[in-house]
This record gives C-alpha cells, structure tokens and sequence, in this order.
C-alpha cells in the first residue's frame, strides 16, 4: 500500500475478508438484515458507519490515557452518541429523503456491536492514527458485506441498482421482462438478507477451510 507499512496496511485489509466482522465475527448482522433492499441505502450506511468508526476510533485513542476505567463504556457510548447525531444531520442536510428511509437506522448506529468492540478491542490500546486505519478497515469490511447484499436484494428483488431500472421495465415488458422474467418479491424481505449473507459466507469458508470452526 505505498506510504504504509505492512502492519498498517493489514489493519485496513484483513477486515475485508479473512477477518471481516459480519462474515466471521458474526457483529453488526441487524443492519445488515433491515437496510440492504435498497443499493443505495447499503451504501450510505457503510459510508456513516465508517464516518463515527474512523473518527470515534481517534477520538477514543487519543484520549485513552484520561478516561477513568470504570466510566470508559459510557465515555465510549457519549463519543458514538455524538458522532451518529452529527451524520444525522448532515443526512438531513444534503439526502433529506434518504434520511428519512434510514433515520431510525443510523440512530442504531450507537448500537452497532462492531464500534464498541473496536473502541474497546483497538482504539483503547494503541495510537490515534492505527486507531483509524483501524476504523477505516473495519467500516470497509462492514459496508462491503451491506453492498454486497443490497446489490442482490435490489437486482434481483426490485430488477432495478441505485434505482436505475437494469433488468428492463416490467409493465412494458422489456427487457428480460420481455422473455418472462419475473422479479422475486421476497428478495425484499428481511429473511432473505439473512440467506444471502449466509451465502456469502458459505463461500467465503468453501474458499478458505481455515475459517471453518471445529466441533
């Protein structure tokens, strides 16, 4: 990666696959769940996500030496707080109607297991710049897992990406519409995220046997 070293560089790597906190830490799998009917949502969620994880990692760290051991989650918790109130409003500003369709799920952001585990796991322990490459890295492996599955979700759901209409139009019947294609409601419904994430990571383990756990 040029300017970084190798140790640097596998902070923002290793969380886009063989560590990758929904496919194999098995965190922040709600969101994945309810925002990813939409393409567009996937990404502005990974894109929020990745703004409070960067950032909050930096801010936790520089401050690690201050915060008093026993009020450190709600340290951690007032830090998320603010950061996911300020995407909040800048959704508001400039994507007012896609702010509407996420507002209760970036206010969920405070929840999301893998900021609190990255605060508490990294950002506590080292400095503020590996805090962000790691918040960098770690964001990067979520929203990939989100885009992922909203891409399918909305081709094959919606016949549609970003609202583009890919497929062909279904009441002209053009397209592959025009041959009889159909597109498949439940896409849309939250159960199948669940069936594509656990595609994704069947695959990922048919790929790599050492990420299959042993009984």
């Amino acid at each position: 990666m040029g300017l970084l070293s190798k140790k640097d560089a596998a902070l923002i790597t290793d969380p886009l696959a063989d560590n990758n906190p929904i496919t194999i830490q098995v965190l922040g799998i709600c969101s994945a769940l309810a925002i990813t009917a939409e393409l567009k949502a996937s990404i502005v969620m990974a894109l929020s996500v990745m703004a409070v994880l960067a950032i909050g990692n930096v801010v936790i760290s520089l401050m690690r030496n201050i915060i008093p051991s026993k009020i450190r989650i709600i340290v951690q918790l007032v830090v998320v707080a603010a950061l996911v109130i300020i995407v909040d409003l800048v959704l508001k500003a400039f994507a007012y109607e896609l702010s509407k369709t996420l507002s209760v799920f970036v206010g969920l952001i405070i929840t999301n297991c893998i900021i609190m585990g990255r605060f508490e796991a990294f950002a506590l322990a080292n400095g503020p710049w590996k805090s962000f490459l790691d918040g960098i890295g770690n964001a990067a492996g979520y929203g990939l897992i989100l885009i992922i599955v909203g891409f399918f979700r909305e081709l094959l759901g919606s016949g549609t990406l970003l609202g583009l209409k890919v497929l062909g139009d279904p009441i002209e019947k053009t397209g592959l519409y025009a041959i009889g294609y159909e597109n498949n409601g439940f896409m849309l419904l939250s159960p199948m995220a669940l069936i594509v994430l656990g595609i994704i990571i069947w695959i990922q383990r048919s790929r790599n046997k050492s990420l299959i756990e042993e009984n």
